[in-house]
């Protein structure tokens, strides 16, 4: 089976070293090689190794940056759904700083998206590293530069993990500042440097969680990262200073919560309002993860052995012990 690319489209695919098409070469169970007139594939899964070249050549077409980790990912996608990664770049989510159109990357980003833009509240709930927090600062950001609303408000509960706040230097807002850091993050990927500007002006604010209480958030976008940190009170809290005009997203992990003994109020929510008209709960999972395709290996680790650890305690219930 042979296909035919442009040049400069072909070492894009490919990747450094052709890393690239290693990946591919494995997950599809092909070898892959080039000709004078294009690239030959063969072996077990070619059909589905030429439709992912093809995908892979459209995201560069795209301007999209193609590494081993955007294989796995359409790998994932295409094996359930020969149209997944139409379905899954169907439009741009925002433009950032640098003109770069950012899209969805996973099924389940793609339902997270258009859960938002289908509902006034959105629970994202997944493992680290599935794109959360950046897809809800892009879509917040998206959301004012088109004026569907006012201001972007953004906000973390400033839970200790594992450091004691009253040990780091300066005032409270200095404290916070390094819960407050991945959105900042976010925010300079989607406005470059002028999001300080955006900031001082009042279109954008950055604060922790207990700075909500007694407010009415009105025409904004409001984000609560980390939600797995917050108590049930003050998930309520937050939820209850929605206002007219108002779009808000609550991200969260429940395998990563650093609350002392206390419950969480997002997995209270997710009992509380699981049937609520105009609410929609996404759960991210594994083959959400678009960091470094070490991250989806960490997470997978994570909840296997989390799951033989409630196994091994179901089995010494069983038998009358316990771990």
């Amino acid at each position: 089976m042979k296909k035919s690319f442009q040049n400069d489209e072909l070492r894009a695919v490919f990747g450094a070293y052709d890393v690239n098409i290693k990946a591919l070469e494995a997950l599809c169970d092909v070898t892959v090689r080039t000709t004078p007139t294009g690239v030959e594939i063969s072996g077990r899964n070619t059909e589905l190794a030429e439709l992912l070249l093809d995908k892979l050549a459209a995201a560069v077409r795209r301007g999209e940056t193609v590494d081993a980790d955007t294989v796995r990912r359409y790998f994932d996608i295409l094996s359930d759904d020969p149209n997944g990664v139409e379905n899954v770049t169907a439009r741009p989510v925002c433009v950032n700083a640098r003109g770069q159109n950012i899209y969805a990357k996973t099924v389940g980003q793609r339902r997270f998206v258009d859960a938002v833009n289908g509902n006034l509240l959105t629970f994202a709930i997944g493992p680290a590293g599935t794109g959360k927090t950046y897809l809800a600062v892009a879509m917040a950001a998206a959301a004012v530069k088109r004026g569907a609303v006012d201001r972007i408000i953004l906000t973390r509960p400033a839970i200790e993990a594992g450091e004691k706040l009253g040990f780091l230097p300066g005032d409270l807002q200095m404290k916070v500042d390094p819960y407050l850091r991945p959105l900042y993050d976010a925010l300079g990927d989607m406005f470059g440097g002028d999001y300080q500007k955006l900031i001082e002006r009042g279109t954008v604010e950055v604060a922790p969680l207990a700075y909500m209480r007694g407010r009415t958030l009105s025409h904004a976008f409001i984000i609560l990262d980390e939600a797995q940190n917050t108590t049930p009170e003050q998930m309520k809290m937050f939820l209850t200073r929605f206002g007219e005009g108002s779009r808000a997203i609550v991200t969260g992990d429940v395998t990563q919560m650093d609350l002392r003994g206390e419950p969480s109020g997002l997995i209270d929510a997710q009992n509380v309002l699981s049937d609520v008209d105009g609410i929609a709960f996404v759960r991210l999972s594994d083959r959400d993860v678009v960091r470094h395709g070490l991250v989806m290996r960490i997470v997978k680790a994570y909840d296997k052995y989390s799951e033989e650890r409630s196994q091994r305690r179901n089995d010494a219930r069983t038998n009358g012990k316990t771990e």
